[in-house]
This record gives structure tokens, C-alpha cells and sequence, in this order.
């Protein structure tokens, strides 16, 4: 099953998958380093280009701000939950396939 905008970037598959919980931007960039066990390493600048571009498409929110804090804080819309589930789906047909051709 393919989702209806295509296929994500592992690097946005790992952003929505790390915002399932509220996290500034550079807890995202430590949890996505963390969940892919360091090889998917995202810079500040990738990372911001990209929560702009989820935010615009409604997959994400930016949490209200803290008072004495200058952290963002931002987390997963539903819409972007569905998104995400729809991606793994697509990605255990695409393991499905592949066990299946090679007989593992």
C-alpha cells in the first residue's frame, strides 16, 4: 500500500517517528540518530527545512512555547500518524516481497 503523496525520506520517516512524543529540535536529532543507531545522522539545517515543510502539510505541530524557555517543541498530528502508518505498511509489503522472492 502506497501512500498517497509517495514514498518518505528515511529522514522524514525517522522526524515523524521520533515526534510520536513532544521534542525540540535537537531531541529529534539525538532520537533519530538514536533509532537508527547512528547511521542517519540529520543536520540543523535538514532538520528545520523539514519540520517547516511537515508543519505546512499538517503532519506535525509546533507545541505552544514555554514561558522561560526558547526551546520549539513539536509533535505528530494525527494526520501524520496516519502518514506514518501508511509508510510502514508500504515498507512490510516491500519486506514481504523480498523474503518471499528470496526464500528467507
Amino acid at each position: 500500500m502506497a501512500t498517497a503523496q509517495g514514498a518518505l525520506t528515511e529522514a522524514v520517516f525517522y522526524i515523524l517517528l521520533s515526534l510520536t512524543e513532544r521534542r525540540h529540535g535537537y531531541g529529534i536529532m539525538q532520537r533519530t540518530a538514536e533509532l537508527s543507531s547512528g547511521r542517519l545522522v540529520i543536520s540543523a539545517g535538514t532538520l528545520y527545512g523539514a519540520l517547516s515543510t511537515l508543519m505546512e502539510k499538517g503532519w506535525i505541530k509546533q507545541l505552544d512555547i514555554v514561558a522561560d524557555s526558547r526551546r520549539k517543541e513539536y509533535q505528530i498530528t494525527a494526520a501524520g500518524r496516519e502518514v506514518l502508518e501508511q509508510e510502514l505498511a508500504r515498507l512490510e509489503e516491500l519486506v514481504a516481497n523480498g523474503e518471499k522472492i528470496l526464500k528467507l
